[in-house]
């Protein structure tokens, strides 16, 4: 019944039949994240950055109603194109499939993929989380969900600093999932390496993730794990800017009723202007940052 749905690249299939380490990666950052054409060639450098390492590359999106786990250059450039791939999460994936629409998977929908083609690791910007305000709109990212029931390692930068990071470390916790720092006790906060908040544990080597990933699965603890890894220092933005930036942003969504999964696109939208375009480089440099340590956490799940 699944290959009615599921369509995996021929490459991709052959890697995991064999065991050898893949990572998955979404592509609401490629629909929803960037411009054209830095969305594509971010993409497309992601992609070569695993590769380098000898780890297969699997970009995770729904196209034509199928759930694609691996695309070529000609998807990527639709998706990076069109104005028609619509941001999807868990809620909308039957309608997407049903109605044989275009879907640019968000974390949450990345992870499901994945795990339904039995790919263990992804790597990632950042994960959604709850957010500012939650107390009133109850607006919290269906991210946390399938992080605390779907078996898939997320690799980022930390939640978005748009969120309240609190806030998402206590739902994680209350959901049984682990938020490990790599080589780090400090929550990284997206854009920044700080963010006044402590990780459950500091891990400093891939191995010992990797150890981490099979002991918790081995268990039968059923779940994700959050692997945040710090953006490097010579590409983080300034605290105070980036803080100033985004409470600023906050304001304008709030005073202009964009609530839910606009928010995100919205304010990210609105820091790269206000930010003259620095957060989308820093955005970039943390992505390919992220893609690494996934390489090597995938390439010590496999031994």
């Amino acid at each position: 019944m699944l290959e009615k749905y599921l369509d995996i690249k021929p490459e991709v299939k052959k890697a995991l039949e064999e065991g050898k380490p893949v990572v998955a990666l979404e592509s609401t950052i490629i629909s929803h994240g960037m411009p054209y054409p830095k969305n594509v060639e971010t993409a497309k450098k992601v992609e070569q950055i695993l590769r380098d390492k000898g780890v297969m590359p699997a970009t995770i999106a729904i196209l034509d109603g199928k759930l694609k786990v691996g695309i070529n250059d000609e998807e990527l450039e639709h998706l990076g194109k069109s104005q028609n791939v619509l941001k999807t999460s868990r809620r909308d994936i039957p309608f997407i499939v049903a109605k044989k629409l275009d879907g640019a998977t968000t974390v949450a929908t990345t992870m499901i993929i994945a795990a339904l083609a039995g790919i263990k690791v992804f790597a990632t910007g950042g994960i959604g989380g709850v957010h500012r305000g939650a107390q009133e709109t109850f607006d919290i990212s269906a991210d946390l969900q399938e992080l605390a029931h779907t078996n898939v390692a997320v690799v980022c930068a930390g939640a978005k600093s748009i969120l309240d990071l609190g806030l998402t470390l206590e739902y994680l916790e209350t959901n049984g999932v682990p938020v490990i720092g790599f080589g780090t006790e400090e929550l990284p906060a997206f854009y920044t390496r700080k963010s006044g908040f402590k990780v459950d544990y500091r891990v400093d080597s891939a191995k010992e993730i990797a150890d981490t990933i099979k002991a918790k699965w081995d268990l039968g603890l059923n779940g994700g794990l959050v692997i945040t890894n710090p953006i490097p220092e010579e590409d983080e933005m300034d605290y105070d800017t980036i803080t100033k930036a985004i409470e600023d942003a906050v304001k304008e969504a709030e005073e202009k009723g964009i609530k839910g999964k606009e928010s995100t696109p919205f304010l990210l939208a609105k820091i790269k202007e206000i930010t003259g375009g620095n957060s989308l480089e820093s955005n970039i440099k943390l992505v390919y940052n992220n893609a690494k340590l996934a390489a090597d956490v995938a390439l010590e799940l496999s031994k």
